[in-house]
């Protein structure tokens, strides 16, 4: 029996996927627990509408990643840190606060797509890498200075 996938099934198939499968797994599994539809006329011109309609809208996030790269790419973002007389910092730049710094330049990029491999913890300039999608990212700087108190 032919079928649409309506969710991922494990050792089946993903979403949106046409297969020919028992009539029994089909009938007992797959239809009973709405993983599946039967492949028919209306259910296969729908799988395909909203297969289009998702590939336009991943091709419209691909093109905003972009532009969201080109305008990161290159920029040097500035951050303040407490410091001591010794030149002793005090607690570390994390990811959040270079979000913050971008926000407030008004770039919006969430705070898990900047790749830090530990928190900053010393004054200076550091290269930061961005990963804005899976196949788009954008390296910019962060420059370090004291706060003394």
């Amino acid at each position: 029996m032919k079928v649409v996938l309506l969710k991922d099934v494990k050792g089946t198939g993903k979403k949106g996927d046409i297969k020919e499968v028992a009539d029994g797994f089909a009938n007992n599994f797959l239809l009973k627990n709405n993983l599946a539809k039967v492949a028919n006329a209306s259910a296969i011109s729908e799988n395909s509408t909203q297969k289009s309609a998702q590939d336009f809208h991943k091709q419209e996030e691909l093109k905003a990643a972009k532009q969201l790269a080109a305008q990161i790419e290159g920029m040097t973002v500035e951050l303040k840190i407490k410091c001591g007389e010794n030149g002793r910092t005090f607690g570390s730049i994390t990811s959040k606060e270079v979000a913050e710094a971008l926000e407030k330049k008004g770039i919006s990029l969430d705070k898990k797509k900047i790749e830090l491999k530990e928190p900053i913890k010393a004054v200076g300039n550091y290269p930061i890498l961005a990963k804005i999608y899976p196949e788009v990212s954008a390296k910019f700087s962060v420059s370090v200075r004291a706060l003394i108190d």
